[in-house]
């Protein structure tokens, strides 16, 4: 089966403005142009369109969430507050996370455009599929935005896809460069959810993603995190992937997994400080492909999340793409050859060590959920 693929013009038109952003009011630092804009999306889908590939998978439309969709984790004040603010002049979810007229109506799709690639996987009609929605989701918590976020596309769409599709298990891997905050909220105290996050150690939020955070009541042991020193690259990758997330997901056995995809793990990245490449990025959903064939028929869903380099988003995306659908386009990395080659891509005895220690028990803990 074909690989499906959601994007919708309205994505690119979630309004972040301008502005001096992680700084103080006053007139020290020059505005510029908001690190959450539409440009590393838009490259993303031009470069798609450019190699060939969207032509060959298939388009799945994007239905808005409603309201009651949004409640089965946002609270409904929190709801009412971005409504009644995007229908005026916009306003914000929370510190950093501005929003201009309409993002409300542009977030409910953002999030339908995400359970359109869940429903589709679940439903067979494609073997997996990538949405490339904005604005993200994965920091935004029951009552508050943050991060960027507004609603939390990947959370909501998995609450929605289990009560269609019973779904018993669903395994999410993160590798965002920042926490998955609010994702690891709303299945904190849920066995039905195995949340593996690899991030950045302390990068955002500052106070969570910490290795002894594993959730709690029935749910404890289902959060994993996997917090990383800044520097690490395609080794300490593969090694997080060899000694904690194909052992994770062995263990627990989803019928569904789901990847938080955030490109801000990349070698260019301004908000992040990995050293990812193209490459990491295409062997990390090959691992995650066969792992789902092994566990549960191959069904994979992938959500955008953050990734903040317009000029190599697009590659990165476009690997995972080729991976996924198993179609190879004419268009290399051009960076690949020089930025496969830095030093610290290789697995640093200290990053083996600190790998080590978080796998330490893992596979126990996640067999007795």
């Amino acid at each position: 089966m074909a690989t499906g693929w959601n994007f919708h013009e309205l994505y690119l038109w979630h309004d972040t403005g301008r502005g001096a952003m992680f700084f103080p009011p006053g007139l020290t630092v020059e505005p510029g142009e908001h690190a959450e804009n539409e440009g590393t999306k838009r490259r993303f889908r031009n470069l798609m369109e450019v190699s060939g590939l969207t032509d060959r998978l298939v388009s799945l439309r994007s239905d808005p969430f409603s309201e009651t969709d949004l409640a089965r984790f946002h609270t409904r004040d929190y709801i009412d507050r971005i409504r009644t603010l995007s229908a005026a002049r916009g306003g914000e979810a929370a510190e950093l996370t501005p929003f201009g007229p309409g993002s409300y109506d542009i977030a409910c799709l953002a999030a339908g455009g995400t359970f359109a690639v869940m429903d589709a996987v679940l439903e067979g009609r494609v073997a997996n599929g990538y949405a490339l929605v904005r604005p993200p989701g994965h920091h935004a918590e029951r009552d508050l935005g943050l991060g960027f976020c507004l609603f939390a596309n990947v959370a909501l769409s998995i609450l929605k896809a289990r009560e269609k599709h019973r779904l018993a298990r669903v395994a999410v891997v993160d590798w965002d460069v920042h926490h998955g905050n609010g994702t690891q909220q709303a299945f904190w105290d849920d066995p039905g959810v195995l949340l593996i996050s690899i991030h950045q150690d302390r990068l955002f939020p500052m106070t969570s993603g910490f290795a002894t955070e594993r959730g709690e009541g029935r749910g404890a042991g289902a959060t994993v995190n996997v917090p990383l020193m800044p520097g690490c690259g395609h080794g300490a990758y593969m090694e997080v992937f060899r000694r904690i997330v194909l052992p994770a997901l062995h263990a627990y056995k989803p019928d569904l997994i789901v990847v938080s995809s955030g490109f801000d793990g990349s070698v260019a990245d301004p908000l992040g400080r990995m050293l990812l490449h193209s490459g990491t990025y295409r062997e990390m959903t090959r691992l995650l492909m066969a792992a789902a064939d092994e566990l549960c028929g191959g069904r994979l869903a992938m959500s955008h999340e953050g990734g903040y380099s317009a000029a190599y988003v697009p590659y990165c995306g476009l690997a995972v793409m080729e991976q996924l659908s198993g179609i190879r386009s004419p268009v290399d990395d051009p960076f690949l050859p020089i930025v496969s080659r830095y030093g610290g891509q290789d697995l640093m005895p200290w990053q083996a060590a600190h790998i080590a220690a978080l796998a330490e028990g893992l596979e126990a803990r996640i067999a007795a959920l």
